[in-house]
């Protein structure tokens, strides 16, 4: 039996190419729609959005620009996240530009031995996110048709990942063999940092070049995973992942009509937010928490991207995907806070609260004012309790 454990263990990648193989040759006919949709999601969302980004981070990471931004942001950067402040020019343009953009740079500032391994590591924890363009136009106002939704979860994304850094600042590792003091005599001795007019033919071609690259190398990425979500449904094991959690959207009083959404942007994160959106239910406000959790995971395909941009570096996987994880799930818990405590956000058609419409009817404005505020104060409290927690088991794991 320890041996049969074992060979699988060890082919496990063959056995899974092999299954793979066979999903597309048995189900051809579902998987050429997923390919179709997933080169025109790659063609019209992906290439518009983030093409542009890649060309111009490249020229600028050839400039004495990311030098100065570095030096502006020092004394921002290094006491809220412990990284210096070269990593201000990731983090600003992984917010501006969306996944993978933030890693891209991270992974480019390593390779030019700018930033310590410990230092991109817990960079790459909250400099790649989802861009604003995605989570205002796409999520906001395409899927939930409402610009405050939009903003909202921009605005719990954005603190998600500034609290993510900061509880990874608090794990840094004192001892680093490389100290990360910016001079110039280091910046500017390569000749790919001293960009001029003579040059800039070469280094403006290098740079679409790349950025074309990383491009195609995205959309194989989502062509990919559509395929895969393809083939699990087809399987039906997407609807046995799906029980799996049921346990959970339980405990949190979530429709069940979530669980397959949730395991399809898990895998793919702009086909679940998609499914997410158009889950029909009165209480909107589930649709807009797991819609927070999910654009601060990013989903496998995401990890995966960055992965493979990370690979020509000594950085690892491990802290980026603990900490998309917290992100998501602190994104939730902010957006929660928000839809209770801030009124005119909410988009429930009725009150999703446990207290009865006839008796919130019967009770008088004064009473019910006691009751608002008591109510707020604890989902106020609950979250931060929430927040603790997570943050001594993290803690304690790290350790």
């Amino acid at each position: 039996m320890r041996f049969f454990v074992l060979s699988v263990k060890r082919n496990i990648l063959p056995i899974f190419f092999i299954l793979f193989t066979i999903g597309l040759v048995l189900f051809s006919k579902s998987n050429l729609t997923a390919t179709k949709n997933g080169l025109v999601l790659w063609a019209t969302c992906v290439v518009p959005s983030l093409f542009p980004f890649f060309v111009v981070t490249n020229l600028l990471t050839q400039t004495k620009v990311v030098y100065l931004i570095g030096k502006i942001l020092d004394k921002f950067m290094r006491p809220i996240f412990n990284v210096p402040g070269i990593g201000g020019f990731a983090f600003a343009m992984g917010l501006i530009s969306g996944y993978p953009v933030g890693a891209k740079i991270v992974s480019d500032l390593r390779q030019n031995n700018l930033i310590t391994k410990d230092e991109g590591e817990r960079l790459l924890t909250f400099t790649n996110n989802s861009g604003p363009l995605f989570i205002l136009s796409s999520v906001g106002i395409g899927l939930f048709g409402d610009t405050k939704t939009g903003f909202l979860l921009l605005f719990t994304h954005i603190l998600a990942c500034i609290t993510v850094g900061i509880i990874f600042s608090k794990f840094s590792q004192k001892n680093n063999s490389f100290v990360s003091n910016y001079s110039k005599k280091n910046l500017y001795s390569s000749n790919n940092n001293n960009l001029t007019f003579k040059n800039l033919g070469e280094v403006l071609s290098n740079s679409i070049h790349n950025s074309i690259s990383t491009v195609l190398l995205i959309g194989g990425f989502v062509v990919m995973f559509s395929v895969i979500i393809s083939i699990l449904d087809q399987t039906n094991i997407l609807n046995i992942l799906s029980n799996l959690i049921f346990p959970i959207l339980k405990l949190f009083n979530f429709n069940f009509s979530f669980a397959k959404p949730i395991i399809s942007g898990i895998i793919e994160l702009t086909n679940g937010i998609n499914q997410i959106a158009s889950v029909n239910i009165k209480a909107v406000s589930q649709n807009i928490i797991l819609s927070a959790f999910l654009l601060g995971f990013g989903g496998f395909s995401v990890l995966l991207q960055v992965y493979s941009l990370i690979s020509k570096t000594d950085l690892t996987i491990k802290k980026y995907f603990i900490g998309k994880v917290l992100q998501g799930i602190i994104a939730s818990i902010y957006t929660f806070l928000a839809l209770k405590l801030i009124p005119g956000l909410n988009l429930d058609v009725i009150e999703t609260s446990n207290i009865n419409l006839s008796q919130l009817e019967a009770l008088n404005s004064f009473t019910l004012s006691i009751y608002s505020f008591f109510y707020s104060f604890g989902l106020l409290i609950i979250g931060i309790c929430a927040l603790f927690v997570i943050f001594n088991i993290f803690k304690k794991s790290y350790e």
